[in-house]
């Protein structure tokens, strides 16, 4: 791969450093024998601390999740529509807005990451391995890039026309594969994708949401795709004018969508008459309902 790395600002660390000192929330972690050492801090995001941690002999990341209060996403609503609750009881404490019904809310957001993490891999989509999670601290692979350092992300890189093409197509194919397996991602950007020596890997996916499920799935998946085209774009003009988007979710309605789907990014204009006699026939049955009401009204204000 010979794109060219950035040199990175901000709140990621790729410099090795000794063991330092347990973060509190990792702290459960190492008591139960699941890591042995918090080698340093990777990343701090709106929704977590990620750190690079030893467990035995293998190097892995713990991801920290922040509380509620502290993240970035305020619209968690959109994302949790549609969501499935272990039983009756959860879901009465989450609508009421309990302290119970908000820990578990707090806890099904996390675990969200977790259950899309293995369906995605599962699904063939270039995803971390997730391996436990405990006490709100997701332990999942590293993804590291050729000389073993933690694989940088997309908006880290500056890319030739040739890889910004390529790897666009990967990532609408990996976006195409976690719709067929029922998810969409949310929140996808050159933020959450990380780049190692084969390719793209999609990251953070607590926000994933129910393709089936939940109302905003569609204006979430386009807005996927229309990120990675303005994003791409800056390297590969034509990008820009693709509307994979709506030609994916045009597919998945139809039920005509697979992983191997064949995509243009072209989705052509419909040019259908309005059926008058139709659009007639809808306006006269809102008129009777309305005059029903209105009658049903005037009926109960009668002594």
């Amino acid at each position: 791969m010979t794109c060219r790395q950035i040199p990175i600002r901000g709140k990621a660390s790729r410099s090795p450093s000794p063991s330092m000192k347990i973060p509190s929330r990792i702290q459960p972690l190492v008591t139960d024998g699941l890591v042995d050492a918090v080698i340093r801090q990777l990343m701090s995001g709106k929704e977590a601390t990620v750190y690079v941690v030893r467990c035995g002999d293998v190097v892995r990341c713990a991801k920290v999740y922040k509380e509620a209060n502290k993240r970035g996403f305020h619209k968690a609503v959109d994302y949790t529509e549609g969501r499935k609750t272990r039983n009756s009881r959860q879901a009465r404490a989450m609508a009421k807005g309990s302290r119970y019904g908000r820990q578990e809310q707090e806890a099904a957001w996390q675990h969200a990451e977790v259950d899309a993490l293995r369906v995605l891999a599962n699904a063939g989509v270039r995803v971390p391995t997730p391996y436990d999670f405990h006490e709100g601290v997701l332990l999942m692979e590293l993804v590291t890039d050729e000389a073993g350092e933690p694989a940088p992300r997309l908006n880290d890189l500056a890319l030739s026309e040739e890889e910004a093409n390529r790897f666009h197509a990967d990532l609408i194919r990996q976006v195409v594969r976690m719709l067929c397996a029922g998810i969409v991602h949310g929140d996808l950007s050159e933020y959450n994708v990380l780049v190692d020596s084969d390719g793209p890997v999609i990251i953070d996916l607590p926000q994933a949401v129910d393709a089936a499920a939940n109302n905003n799935a569609r204006r979430m998946l386009e807005r996927d795709v229309a990120n990675l085209a303005t994003y791409f774009g800056q390297f590969s003009p034509s990008l820009l004018s693709t509307d994979y988007g709506r030609e994916i979710w045009s597919l998945y309605e139809s039920g005509q969508l697979r992983p191997d789907s064949t995509l243009t990014g072209i989705v052509k204009a419909e040019h259908r008459p309005a059926d008058v006699d139709e659009v007639m026939e809808i306006i006269e049955m809102a008129r009777r309902e309305e005059a029903a009401r209105q009658a049903g009204r005037a009926a109960a204000d009668k002594p």
